[in-house]
């Protein structure tokens, strides 16, 4: 399969917009998408009624998408996080918060659009955190590239306005169309927008909670509306055993934890540290001369 030639007008001096859809949900991915043209299209992009998705009906959004899809004049890109990947990043032990996950989507679609060949000259982006900050993180990682960020941008900026179209029609396609990786009977898609104020989210949140597991891949495990399901979840505790040598109170000899209040509310533990490096390593693992691996040959 060959790749798609570059259109003449890419060699140009280009614009890019950059908006994101799904950030605040608690269920299915966070979408980030791009549209890019040359600078000499700008006034015509204009014409072509984008507006920020926010204030357009689901069928106007769709019909605007499929004409950006089919004008030539216009480039897209889209970055599909998946909830189970934003689960990941926000509670592992090193943690990467939501705007750091947001600021590497957008510079991966500006690497790959550059990738491509495209002559970007402009760029305008949605604020996330500090507008300032987040201008300079971008200008220093692409300096020959000129970054406008500006609250509000896909109500300003055309380019931003079909970003966030881009961006909104492939994250509803996305949420319509998910496989469930659960094989559970009977479990139902009605789970609305998958904003945590949408009645049938809730609804289907409550339905599909799970009293050991949690909840099916497609929630956003981090996120503070799954906190209130943990509370009558069942109790996981297991046996830490005392290292007499190193004289670690960390924990007391056999004494339990919780997995409620290590895994879902980010209790950072000390003996997570002595464990992973190897001292005082529960008895469990001593027994079965299991060690920490970090190569595999």
């Amino acid at each position: 399969m060959g790749t798609v030639p570059l259109p003449q007008w890419a060699s140009e001096p280009c614009i890019m917009g950059i908006d994101e859809a799904g950030r605040g949900p608690v269920l299915g991915p966070m979408v980030y998408g791009c549209l890019y043209c040359a600078l000499s299209y700008q006034k015509t992009l204009a014409s072509l009624n984008f507006a920020d998705s926010k204030t357009l009906k689901e069928e106007k959004r769709e019909e605007l998408f499929e004409n950006l899809k089919s004008d030539p004049s216009l480039g897209w890109e889209v970055d599909i996080i998946d909830p189970r990947d934003l689960s990941a990043k926000m509670l592992q032990r090193t943690k990467i918060n939501l705007n750091e996950i947001s600021h590497n989507s957008a510079m991966g679609l500006v690497r790959r659009v550059l990738a491509l060949g495209v002559f970007l000259t402009e760029v305008y982006v949605d604020t996330v955190g500090d507008a300032d900050k987040y201008r300079e993180k971008l200008s220093e990682r692409f300096p020959g590239v000129k970054f406008v960020v500006a609250k509000k941008a896909d109500s300003l900026y055309s380019v931003v306005s079909g970003a966030s179209i881009v961006a909104k029609v492939t994250r509803d396609r996305s949420l319509r169309d998910w496989v469930l990786d659960e094989t559970v009977p009977n479990i139902n898609r009605n789970f609305g927008s998958g904003y945590p104020g949408d009645p049938d989210t809730k609804a289907w949140l409550v339905e599909n909670k799970h009293q050991l597991f949690g909840f099916p891949t497609l929630v956003r495990f981090s996120w503070g509306t799954c906190t209130p399901f943990f509370k009558d979840c069942i109790q996981v505790l297991w046996e830490c055993d005392k290292d007499e040598e190193e004289g670690s109170n960390a924990c007391n000899s056999k004494k339990q934890l919780k997995l409620s209040s290590v895994g879902f509310t980010g209790y950072k533990r000390k003996i997570e540290d002595i464990e992973s490096s190897g001292k005082g390593r529960c008895k469990f693992f001593q027994a079965r001369k299991l060690e920490l691996v970090t190569k595999f040959h």
